[in-house]
């Protein structure tokens, strides 16, 4: 009779890190973890924090190995390179050591499951060196678990040791982080993943395109996890060869050609043909907030390429000629402005009843600004007069007020501060007055630095308010360039300019050696003198 086949494992369980040279991706922290058990520094109570996926279960059964470890002879000591082949290790990998307690938090959230533990670590381990205990999403403790684990957590037994891992790290009490020994698993480079994925694919005898590894790393997002689970997905997809194609079909990747015509279109401000690439790719199934989304990957790939950034890892050549001319066509204002406009879209389509609906309403915002100038532009064309012709007022309608001539502008920054006070503007007269020393006095245009806070809106109320003074649109800057002394500062040192020289007028000084203790407490010039 034929041997029974033996049951599938996904490739997630299956190519499970068992020692610490497969875990790819966290060197560092291997390395600290090698000199503690090295030193025999070994901490009460470990915190494993990352992203999804990239290992920390793993980690925690690998630590309980290279701990409880006694080598094939059974006469060896904790180490970085636990065996494998002794009762622990294999007791450990299968999950089935009684003296390793997995515990999932998000299931034993209460302080009751918490008092079984701290009942239990009074009582040594039954074969092992340590009793250890992994939590894990230990974030999902109630607060009064957490309370109740604190005592054991700071003053455990010499043979219990505490493992937690969890993918929200903020949501810990810091009392119980000040208590462990804290490990950051950064997420796997891309590069990393790749020859990762590869080797599992070459072991199990399945051909994968190298374009088509680069997808699956990309989509991965830093977890290895999720990556071997795409891989399972492409395995099955491809019967057997997985090429990039296909894994661009399964992932739905050879939508992003579509985004970028999609947002070539919106830059072009062609509403018309946007519309019907966006009914087209609903129809096809594409998910508004994804299109959103896409969207916004595509800008912030230009946005890198325009700051000389390095290129995101894994973009392919196209994608890469594709950020570098958009970055050369729009400029810093319009990418803003397209960036926000597109977060705000995403949060309309993630609330609104249709989907579709909102994802259409945020693109036809994007085309109508696309070709709008940044404020500071359109403030120079307006202080330069070169507002479009479609503004311009025609003959039958009502006048407006006009530029003044120039000789109505204040002729210096003290005339500016006087004609602010005397039209009833005292507040801002004495912070331009007092808090801001002069950087450029153009008329209409005002540069200024700030000598301590005055608020996001001031220089835009300020330029209101000169405009309301003077019928001529101001462009008022702050920078952080060198400027004169405020006003303030400029008297005062005019007052001690003209102190210093009343103090060496030969008359004060025969005053003041005939009368040694006498202080000058006031003077007055005569006119003329």
């Amino acid at each position: 009779m034929a041997p029974a086949a033996s049951p599938y494992r996904v490739l997630a369980r299956k190519y499970r890190p068992q020692t610490f040279e497969q875990l790819i991706g966290q060197d560092a922290m291997v390395r600290t973890l090698a000199n503690a058990i090295e030193r025999g520094r070994i901490a009460h109570a470990f915190l494993l924090t990352g992203v999804r996926g990239v290992g920390k279960t793993s980690t925690a059964r690998l630590i309980a190995k290279a701990l409880n470890c006694i080598g094939p002879d059974g006469q060896g000591h904790p180490t970085i390179h636990p065996c494998g082949e002794c009762e622990h290790c294999r007791a450990i990998a299968e999950g089935r050591h009684i003296d390793v307690v997995e515990m999932d938090a998000a299931s034993h959230t209460g302080v009751d499951d918490i008092r079984e533990i701290i009942d239990a670590v009074r009582y040594a381990s039954v074969s092992a060196r340590y009793k250890i205990y992994i939590i894990d999403e230990v974030h999902m403790l109630s607060k009064s678990a957490f309370n109740a684990l604190l005592k054991t957590l700071e003053e455990p037994p010499e043979h219990v040791k505490f493992l937690f891992a969890t993918t929200e790290v903020g949501k810990v009490p810091v009392t119980v982080l000040s208590r462990t020994q804290r490990f950051d698993l950064r997420r796997i480079d891309p590069e990393e993943l790749v020859a990762h994925f590869g080797s599992v694919a070459q072991t199990e005898g399945v051909e994968v395109e190298q374009d088509a590894l680069a997808m699956i790393a990309r989509a991965a997002e830093g977890s290895a996890r999720d990556g071997l689970s795409i891989l399972d997905q492409a395995i099955a997809h491809g019967g057997g060869t997985v090429t990039a194609e296909q894994v661009r079909d399964m992932l739905g990747l050879a939508d992003r050609g579509r985004i970028r015509d999609l947002l070539e279109l919106i830059l072009q401000g062609e509403a018309t043909k946007a519309l019907a690439a966006m009914d087209e790719a609903h129809d096809l199934g594409m998910d508004p907030a994804s299109l959103v989304r896409g969207l916004m990957e595509a800008l912030h790939s230009a946005t890198r390429a325009k700051a000389g950034a390095q290129a995101e890892a894994l973009l392919s050549s196209e994608q890469r000629e594709f950020a570098d001319n958009l970055a050369a066509k729009l400029s810093w204002g319009q990418i803003h402005r397209l960036w926000q406009m597109l977060l705000k879209g995403l949060s309309d389509v993630n609330i609104a009843p249709d989907p579709h609906e909102a994802a259409t309403m945020a693109v036809l915002r994007l085309i109508h600004a696309a070709e709008l100038p940044d404020p500071a532009t359109l403030l120079r064309q307006l202080s330069g007069g070169s507002a479009s012709p479609a503004a311009a007022p025609s003959a039958s309608a009502a006048p407006r007020s006009t530029t003044a001539p120039a000789t109505q502008l204040p002729a210096d920054f003290p005339a500016l501060v006087q004609a602010l006070e005397s039209d009833g503007k005292h507040q801002m007269a004495v912070q331009l007055h007092d808090q801001v020393g002069l950087v450029r006095f153009e008329p209409p245009e005002l540069v200024v630095k700030p000598l301590r806070p005055l608020g996001a809106d001031w220089s835009r109320d300020l330029a209101i308010a000169l405009k309301g003074i003077t019928r001529t649109t101001w462009t008022v800057s702050i920078a952080d360039e060198g400027a004169q002394p405020s006003l303030l500062e400029q008297e005062k040192m005019a007052e001690e300019k003209v102190r210093a020289e009343v103090l060496q007028d030969p008359a004060v000084q025969a005053a003041f050696t005939a009368f040694p203790d006498a202080e000058l407490e006031s003077y007055s010039l005569t006119k003329g003198e």
